[in-house]
């Protein structure tokens, strides 16, 4: 199974707790391998008790890879048979991207590299990331550049993602799933059988078809 889930939501909102979670169920039912891809880089006191904190949730038997920049490469290498990888977290790999640059241009190599990784991996990848966008506009140009940098990255990557799980005070909603049964029939169909007929049309006054 090579299954693509990204859990988003808020700050504290359970987003990193759930796909823990997550992963956790999977490495136990099918025997998989545990790779946690992180992408922090602890700065300050404030941050280093925040990584000793995550640290401290996950159980024994985790694998950790640090990679502050090259999240592609190592789903790339990690999203295999028998395993189980979970980054957390894409906006801190973003907010790194933009600490070494400010052009935007520059930053939409690695989200193309990381859709392309997603897209081939070979066993299931789970992805944590911020919902930055229902705050207040930021108040300078690199903040406002950082907010629509994650924005368009977790569109993308949600895009990709079999499922999308939506965090908020601590509880999962997904808003994304995997089509089943007659929805996954429907969604197979060509766009030309797909359409209604023109009396079915008809029935529907607000009908845009």
């Amino acid at each position: 199974m090579s299954e693509i889930t990204l859990v988003i939501g808020g700050c504290r909102s359970g987003k990193s707790g759930h796909a823990l979670k997550l992963a956790e169920e999977l490495a136990v039912a099918e025997g998989r391998q545990r790779i946690f891809i992180a992408t922090c880089q602890p700065m300050d006191e404030e941050m280093r008790r925040r990584v000793a904190a995550h640290q401290a949730e996950r159980p024994e038997g985790w694998r950790v890879i640090e990679a502050p920049e090259a999240v592609p490469e190592a789903v790339a290498e990690n999203a295999g048979p028998g395993r189980v990888a979970l980054v957390d977290c894409l906006t801190l790999w973003i907010s790194n991207l933009l600490l070494k640059t400010d052009d935007p241009e520059a930053h939409a190599a690695p989200a193309r590299r990381l859709i392309d990784a997603l897209k081939a991996a070979r066993g299931p990848v789970i992805l944590v990331t911020n919902e930055l966008g229902c705050g207040v506009v930021p108040d300078n140009r690199l903040a406002r550049m950082y907010r629509d940098m994650v924005g368009h990255v977790n569109a993308a990557v949600a895009a990709a993602a079999d499922r999308v799980i939506w965090t908020v005070a601590g509880i999962p909603v997904t808003i994304k799933a995997p089509p089943t049964g007659e929805g996954a029939a429907a969604m197979a169909k060509p766009a030309a059988e797909a359409r209604p007929s023109a009396g079915e049309r008809g029935k529907c006054a607000s009908c845009a078809i």
